[in-house]
C-alpha cells in the first residue's frame, strides 16, 4: 500500500475552477472518506487520483512517485465504481480474475488468487454464476474483489453502496471496514451520505465548490465543525443555526429575552445540534409543531415565541417512547453549543 500526497491540487474546465488548492496528505494504510454536495469536486479530485482526469496545476504522489503524467494504467490504483461495471457475459471467478488473466499471470495462480478473495467476500458459493443472476449486493463485492485481487497500492471507491437498499448499504459498510483491516488497504472513498463518511473514515474530508472546509477524525468533525458549512452538512438531521448578540459576559438569541451563559461580545451565530437541547428545563418556552418518530428517538419541530413577533424554530432530539404531541408546550435549555462568525460563518473559540 501507499500514501498519497496533493500537493496544492487545482482542476478547471476552462475558466470553470472545479477543484482549488486542495493539499493535503494521506498516511499509508489510511481509509480517507471524501464527502460534499453534489458538484463540490469529490467524484472529479478521485479521478484525478485515478489518471481519468488531467490536473491543471499541482502534482500528486502515489508513494514517493509523482505521478502527474502517468498514464491511469501505470498508476496501480484500483477503482470501484457505484454502476460495478462488470462484465454480463463472464462469470463471478472471471470478473474478479480478469485483470490477473490480462497479465498473462499462469491460470493456477489466478484460481488461487480468485478463490482466497471470493472466500474473504463470502462469494466463493458464487463463482460460476453469471453477474444477471446476482443482487446488488452480490455485484458490488464481486467488484470490490476484482480491484482487491490486484493488489493496488490505492483503492479508489466512487459512491459504491450508493445504488443499493438501506439494509445492503449497512451489511456492506460492515465488509468494507473488515476489508480494510484485513488488508491494511490505503482507500480514498467518496461518498454524498454522511453516515458512510462518520462510520468508515480513519479521517474525513468535507468539500464545497472545490474548496477543503475541514480535514479531520469523524470525532473532530462532528464535534468541532470549521465552520457554518460543515456544522449543517455533518450530522443528520442538521445542526439549527440561530443568530445571537453577546454583551461580554452572557449573551441572548436575536429578538428572544432569556440570558445564556456564553461570554460573546457583539453579534455571532449560535450553533445547537438537536441532541443537545434540554427538554422539560431551561429558559426557553416553545410550542411543538410537529412530532417526528423515528424508533429509539422522536424529532421534535419545536416554535420559540420571542419578542415583538419573533418566531425561531429549532429541532429537538428526545428518546422514545415521548408522550409530546403537536401543541404541547415544552421548556428548553442548551446542554452544549457551537459559535460562529456572523459574517464569514468560521468556528469561533471559546472565550476565556
Amino acid at each position: 500500500m501507499a500514501r498519497l500526497e496533493f500537493r496544492h491540487i487545482q482542476k478547471r474546465y476552462g475558466a470553470t475552477e472545479v477543484l482549488n488548492d486542495v493539499d493535503l496528505e494521506m498516511a499509508d494504510g489510511e481509509y480517507l472518506v471524501l464527502v460534499g454536495p453534489s458538484g463540490c469536486g469529490k467524484s472529479t479530485l478521485l479521478r484525478c487520483i485515478a489518471g481519468l482526469e488531467e490536473i491543471t496545476s499541482g502534482d500528486l504522489f502515489i508513494g514517493t512517485r509523482r505521478v502527474n503524467d502517468l498514464a491511469a494504467k501505470d498508476r496501480n490504483v484500483a477503482m470501484v465504481f457505484q454502476s460495478y461495471a462488470l462484465y454480463p457475459h463472464m462469470t463471478v471467478a472471471e470478473n474478479i480474475g480478469f485483470s490477473l488473466k490480462v497479465q498473462g499471470l499462469p491460470k493456477s495462480e489466478v484460481a488461487t488468487a480468485v478463490g482466497e478473495v471470493a472466500q474473504s467476500l463470502g462469494l466463493q458459493d458464487l463463482l460460476d454464476r453469471q453477474p444477471g443472476q446476482l443482487s446488488g449486493g452480490q455485484r458490488q463485492r464481486v467488484a470490490m474483489g476484482r480491484a482487491v485481487v490486484r493488489r493496488p497500492d490505492v483503492f479508489l471507491f466512487d459512491e459504491p453502496l450508493s445504488n443499493l437498499d438501506a439494509s445492503l448499504r449497512s451489511a456492506l459498510r460492515l465488509e468494507l471496514k473488515r476489508l480494510h483491516r484485513k488488508l491494511k488497504a490505503s482507500i480514498v472513498h467518496v461518498t454524498h451520505d454522511q453516515v458512510e463518511a462518520l462510520t468508515l473514515a480513519d479521517r474525513i474530508v468535507v468539500l464545497h465548490e472545490g474548496v477543503v472546509q475541514q480535514v479531520g477524525t469523524p470525532r473532530e468533525i462532528f464535534d468541532r465543525p470549521a465552520n457554518t458549512f460543515v456544522a449543517t452538512f455533518i450530522g443528520a438531521p442538521q445542526m439549527t443555526l440561530l443568530p445571537a448578540v453577546g454583551s461580554g459576559e452572557h449573551s441572548c438569541i436575536d429578538g428572544m429575552s432569556p440570558q445564556l451563559n456564553i461570554a460573546r461580545e457583539g453579534r455571532f451565530t449560535l450553533g445547537v445540534r438537536p441532541s443537545d437541547w434540554v427538554v422539560g428545563d431551561g429558559p426557553f418556552s416553545g410550542r411543538v409543531e410537529l412530532v417526528e418518530s423515528l424508533g429509539a428517538h422522536a424529532l421534535l419541530h419545536v416554535e420559540l415565541r420571542g419578542e415583538e413577533g419573533v418566531i425561531r424554530r429549532v429541532v429537538v432530539q428526545v428518546a422514545e417512547p415521548t408522550a409530546l404531541t403537536a401543541g404541547s408546550t415544552i421548556a428548553l435549555g442548551i446542554a452544549t453549543h457551537h459559535c460562529f462568525d456572523a459574517q464569514t460563518g468560521q468556528r469561533l473559540e471559546e472565550m476565556a
